[in-house]
């Protein structure tokens, strides 16, 4: 550990410099960059807080999904990555059993006080909620909770589909874990513990996808077979090594009005699950509904069917992906990847909302893509769907035109170049 100033003035002198090429990106421009992101919030963490304070940093990934659109809820098999967008944290313990946390762009601070670790109604839907259901959660699984002043920065887009909010959890497990758990609970219990605050204490019944890719970090398939024991597989992925970027890209479609396009896909997969007396898709064999698919036709209607279909194809594909990056077979990864997002289009159907056919900025976005970079990269809607972010992976001699493209149409800064981190929720040490 180091005071304040001791700090900002290691930072300056490049100590973390390795750090951060292999937090973020391998440029002089990226290392400058973060060297004075980090001295900044130190400075800021001193201001509020102290000077003499002896403080750690830490950090937490947004996640960007890149396979199994739609399988979580009916236990399926996922592939999400970690991207070099992140929350960092300055930390000091205090000794008073309470947690302040002051974020960068936020008036009010987050005072949660240790001793009462029941659900608020008060703060449902607030960062204060979060705070303290994962010090419940740590406390329910054996872990010990102290207090701690922090101040927090976050470049992960809010609203971007990239998982602000699980960096936020998790970044906050993390301290917990490292500050008074010795780093005793591993990645997935972090993302276990987030999920907890989320559905018990911030009122959001999340799934653990988002959790589970910001605190493991890399590519991660996580197969929700037994949801209370998620089976995570992590791999690296280096795509800039194949000479490619990821772009997310907001197409600025208003999410208002969805929540009955999102529930209906779960519904009737779950409908089709129901034709076999089952709960989850994930119960029922493929081979036995296809045996069956006039029946079920009839039982559940045929959008049912296609959303069934996706199902089983996605979670096979997450598998896929995640051997073909195992396996250095980058091109056999593209085409999986516009495979996907063609399934996601015509049989899970959430390009766009049935009830506002004339609003379809995802499909406008996935048809630009595609004119731009057919045979040369991959396309893909992400996440809900229906309004939101697209995804590409764009090779180094389109991405200009590409991200043009993108902002042209949709809004300057409306595309985002990134790429994928290797490393998931972590305290930032000078030997990384």
């Amino acid at each position: 550990m180091a005071q304040v100033k001791e700090l900002i003035e290691r930072l300056n002198a490049g100590a973390y410099d390795d750090a951060f090429r292999k937090l973020y990106e391998d440029s002089d421009a990226q290392v400058q960059a973060q060297r004075a992101r980090y001295a900044q919030a130190a400075a800021e963490f001193g201001r509020l807080f102290g000077e003499e304070r002896e403080v750690r940093l830490y950090s937490a990934p947004g996640r960007t999904e890149i396979g199994g659109n739609h399988t979580d809820h009916n236990h399926g098999v996922v592939m999400a990555a970690a991207v070099n967008l992140d929350i960092i944290a300055v930390v000091a313990q205090n000794d008073e059993k309470i947690v302040r946390v002051k974020s960068q762009g936020f008036d009010k601070t987050d005072v949660v006080d240790l001793a009462n670790l029941s659900p608020n109604e008060q703060e449902n839907g607030r960062s204060a909620a979060l705070i303290r259901g994962i010090a419940a959660g740590i406390c329910q699984a054996g872990g010990t909770v102290g207090g701690f002043d922090a101040y927090t920065t976050s470049n992960v887009l809010r609203g971007s589909g990239l998982s602000s909010s699980a960096a936020f959890e998790v970044v906050i497990g993390e301290i917990f874990n490292g500050e008074f758990n010795d780093g005793r609970f591993s990645a997935v219990k972090n993302a276990q513990i987030g999920q907890f605050a989320e559905n018990q204490f911030f009122g959001k019944p999340c799934g653990l996808m988002d959790q589970t890719a910001c605190a493991v970090g890399s590519a991660i398939t996580i197969d929700f077979k037994d949801p209370s024991d998620p089976i995570v597989n992590k791999v690296a992925l280096d795509i800039a090594r194949h000479g490619y970027h990821l772009c997310i890209t907001d197409t600025k479609g208003s999410h208002a009005d969805l929540t009955d396009d999102y529930a209906a896909i779960r519904s009737e997969m779950e409908s089709v699950a129901e034709c076999f007396g089952k709960k989850v898709l994930r119960e029922v064999d493929r081979a036995q509904l296809l045996a069956e698919l006039p029946r079920v036709r009839r039982q559940t209607g045929d959008r049912a069917v296609l959303r069934a279909l996706h199902f089983y194809a996605e979670c096979d594909r997450a598998e896929q992906l995640y051997q073909a990056v195992a396996e250095d077979r980058f091109e056999d990864f593209l085409h999986m990847i516009v495979d996907g997002g063609h399934s996601s289009f015509e049989y899970n159907q959430n390009a766009y909302s049935i009830k506002a056919p004339s609003q379809q900025g995802v499909s406008i976005g996935l048809a630009l893509s595609q004119m731009i970079l057919s045979g040369r990269g991959a396309w893909r809607l992400q996440g809900g769907g229906f309004a939101g972010t697209i995804q590409a992976f764009v090779p180094e001699d389109l991405l200009k035109q590409y991200c043009t493209t993108m902002d042209q149409v949709f809004g300057e800064g409306a595309c985002h170049v990134l790429n994928v981190r290797n490393y998931g929720a972590i305290p930032v040490t000078e030997s990384l």
